[in-house]
């Protein structure tokens, strides 16, 4: 599995530490042992080799040999020994954390890498950025006087690594958040989709005309006008321009997809900026059980000179493939939903360590989050590598 990452050299890999000596230490400087930045990388490497709560984290850090240990920061004693830090310092230490501050500096370092990623590529393989917004909630960080925290992500498709991260009051509270989420990331060019909760015709026009971005949205009946439009267009007259179909997870599921494009002479679309309307066909047959089917409208701002159908079905795709290839990897490989953290900020840390893991991991070319994990566990010095961290240990303090 680690063979599958390639050469984990300085000129493909950043180093981590610059970006999370960003993040400013909420803690005393009184009684002070383990400076910041070494706490943050025990639990990224940890994340790194599959660790899903604080003991586990601990745990990695005990069995962390002295030179690991030296690589990510850890004060020497004076009798010449470096003790790892316990489950509760770690647990204060992310609970005082900024959030929003450790979420820009693994977003940074992420887009960072993704950059590298894609410019590796041959500019005729090089796809169109398409950047999904998307919510999960922490069910395990609910308690009687206090609901679960939900957070809202920029999610890069392929491969899959988190941008940007805020917190959200419920769910219901994500529109409010998609512009403080997308404000301080390029979108020059890019296509950004979303679910209908975030068809929001301000935000749409916010993020095309200042951010200069394009936009895939799917429409329901929180938009009548629009939708009432899509659904009355004559459908039925416009031929299937793609098909995909797949069977796995124990069902067959077949895919098409028409677009239609209105002139402007002709009223347009009623959504701002939409140049094609789209429909989505799925027939869903599980194993024993009778076929469903389903009709989805959206709208884009990409022309028809601009996109394919082909490429449209692929970022639709994408786009709900999000909820397999980066929310089921955390409920499941790090089992992000039976998680009981759940004061102050160290929930949402968590998190983003999970997302740092997840989406460096998938930059590298691990097809398998799981057994990627389980090979770093084995060999806990591999994680250095894979996060960028050299040799070269802070002696502050010894």
């Amino acid at each position: 599995m680690l063979e599958k990452l390639g050469p984990l050299d300085a000129d493909r890999i950043a180093d981590l530490c610059p970006y999370l000596a960003s993040v400013p230490d909420p803690r005393s400087r009184r009684g002070r042992w383990y400076s910041l930045v070494s706490v943050l990388l025990v639990c990224a490497c940890a994340a790194v080799s599959g660790a899903k709560s604080l003991d586990e984290i601990a745990e990695f850090a005990e069995r962390a040999t002295n030179t690991l240990l030296a690589t990510l920061g850890i004060r020497r004693h004076l009798l010449g020994w470096r003790r790892s830090p316990k489950p509760v310092t770690i647990g204060r230490v992310l609970m005082a954390l900024d959030g929003d501050a450790l979420d820009q500096a693994v977003g940074a370092y992420l887009a960072d890498q993704h950059r590298k990623s894609a410019s590796a590529d041959a500019p005729a393989a090089r796809p169109q950025r398409v950047i999904a917004v998307d919510g999960k909630a922490l069910k395990g960080s609910a308690r009687l006087d206090a609901p679960r925290r939900h957070l809202l992500a920029a999610v890069t498709h392929h491969p899959v690594a988190t941008l940007a991260q805020v917190e959200v009051g419920a769910k219901t509270n994500e529109t409010r958040h998609f512009k403080p989420l997308l404000e301080p990331l390029h979108l020059a060019d890019a296509v950004v989709t979303f679910d209908a909760l975030h068809s929001v015709k301000a935000n749409i026009t916010w993020l095309v005309e200042t951010k200069k971005a394009h936009y895939i949205a799917v429409i329901k009946t929180n938009q009548p006008t629009a939708y009432a439009q899509l659904a009355a267009l004559p459908w039925t007259s416009i031929k299937v321009q793609h098909t995909a179909s797949a069977t796995a997870h124990g069902r067959r599921e077949s895919r098409s997809i028409k677009t239609c494009s209105i002139a402007d002479n002709l009223g347009g679309i009623a959504f701002p900026h939409a140049r094609l309307a789209i429909r989505v066909h799925r027939r869903r047959k599980p194993t024993g059980k009778p076929e469903s089917r389903e009709s989805v409208y959206a709208v884009t701002s990409l022309d028809i000179h601009q996109t394919s159908p082909a490429d449209l079905a692929a970022a639709i795709r994408g786009h709900w493939g999000i909820e397999n290839s980066s929310h089921y990897i955390r409920d499941v490989t790090f089992a992000e939903d039976a998680s009981t953290v759940h004061t102050g900020n160290a929930p949402r840390a968590m998190a983003t360590f999970r997302n740092l893991a997840i989406g460096t991991l998938k930059i590298l070319g691990a097809d398998n989050i799981a057994k990627t994990t389980r090979a770093i566990r084995h060999e806990p010095e591999r994680a250095l590598a894979i996060l960028g961290i050299t040799n070269n240990p802070d002696t502050h303090g010894t």
